[in-house]
């Protein structure tokens, strides 16, 4: 299968915004999150399939959300 830049917009989004906070991924996290739901939405389609230039690998994305349920509170 070919690679294709799902999920290319959000991580041009987290980029730009790594690169305005000096790096300080705290600052993002919104950016971040909004990444990796777009990168499981795509794994979701693809049944874990597909390839993206912009996506971790999916059992990274898996993880990863498990790690940052969305209605944990700070």
């Amino acid at each position: 299968m070919s690679k294709v830049n799902s999920c290319q917009t959000e991580a041009c989004d987290l980029q730009s915004c790594l690169n305005r906070n000096t790096y300080a991924p705290e600052k993002c996290e919104k950016n971040l999150r909004s990444l990796y739901e777009c990168c499981q939405r795509f794994y979701d389609l693809t049944e874990g399939r597909g390839e993206s230039t912009s996506c971790p690998l999916p059992n990274v994305v898996q993880r990863w959300m498990k790690d940052h349920p969305k209605d944990k509170k700070h």
